[in-house]
């Protein structure tokens, strides 16, 4: 990656200034980091050795689960890692490929959310066109353009920072690499890169998030044509997207919608995003969904049966 600024390395600030918090973190951040690769692993093995691989909800749940996986991988490991180490340095090529990686993980996950509320409303709104709108096809299609969106969107994000002249500091105020904090240590005015910023992730965030909130709008005001039973299933469905919905953007919008030099917690909100919410995710749609449920103690009694014959 080209560096215009011979800028080798960066270093992350402490996140609390105090060794022995920093310590507990660590084992917090272990904890939560194990249950993020226990719970989206039960999730991927239930719905890929089932059934359920072959309905789209599941197949796009699938996906939001391997994400998951992915781009929390691009993060916490090297958190808890500094949380130990004395020195929480990075070389510059590994920032900049923590930026890309994370910011393409991250929005492919915002798409498939769009699409597990889609698909949704397609089986609430018009449930017997479900099987025609919601074909393989489709939901490959809308898989495939989550990736194609979420590299061009992170590819530009990376331009942004490849672009930025650095005056010597090299001290990121965060604990990955993300572009805000790396803005604040431009040398030149990045009045522009802050706009760029804000429109490329602040209002498209903000803008996904309403089209997700008018959809389940319509969804529930759609329920009304429901029976009882249908209507509590799709309830229960529904709020467990809303749920997850609201855990990742309400925090991405906080962090991403407010200028560069505004002074908020963006080390503290971003730990919803990139920590809890997909340590959250399994537990929202195993505990409230009866069919996940069932069909993990099929696989599970399967699998256990198979190994003692």
């Amino acid at each position: 990656m080209e560096n215009q600024n011979n800028v080798t390395e960066l270093a992350f600030m402490e996140l609390w200034g105090n060794k022995q918090i920093e310590l507990l973190f660590f084992f917090l951040f272990l904890l939560c980091y194990l249950a993020v690769l226990m719970g989206n692993f039960i999730i991927l093995l239930t719905i890929t050795c089932s059934h359920l691989i072959q309905l789209p909800m599941y197949y796009f749940l699938c996906h939001l689960s391997l994400m998951d996986l992915c781009y929390t991988s691009t993060v916490v490991p090297r958190l808890i890692r500094d949380l130990a180490a004395a020195r929480k340095n990075i070389s510059y090529n590994s920032c900049m490929t923590q930026l890309f990686t994370f910011h393409l993980l991250a929005s492919v996950e915002t798409f498939i959310l769009v699409s597990m509320a889609f698909d949704c409303y397609v089986a609430i709104v018009k449930p017997l066109r479900y099987m025609v709108i919601m074909n393989w096809q489709r939901c490959n299609m809308l898989i495939i353009m989550a990736w194609v969106v979420g590299f061009w969107h992170s590819l530009a994000l990376l331009l942004v920072v490849l672009n930025l002249h650095f005056c010597g500091a090299n001290q990121i105020n965060h604990y990955i690499c993300d572009v805000k904090p790396l803005l604040k240590l431009g040398c030149k005015d990045t009045h522009v890169f802050s706009i760029l910023v804000i429109v490329n992730l602040g209002i498209v965030v903000v803008v996904i998030f309403l089209v997700l909130v008018a959809s389940y709008i319509l969804i529930l005001y759609n329920l009304k044509t429901c029976s009882s039973a249908g209507r509590r299933k799709a309830l229960s469905t529904c709020s467990s997207h809303v749920m997850v919905v609201v855990l990742f953007f309400v925090p991405c919008i906080y962090t991403y919608a407010l200028p560069v030099g505004s002074e908020n917690q963006d080390k503290e909100i971003s730990m919803f995003y990139t920590v809890i919410a997909p340590m959250l995710n399994p537990l929202i749609y195993t505990l409230r969904n009866v069919e996940m449920k069932i069909t993990m103690c099929k696989v599970w009694s399967q699998m256990t049966h198979s190994e003692f014959k």
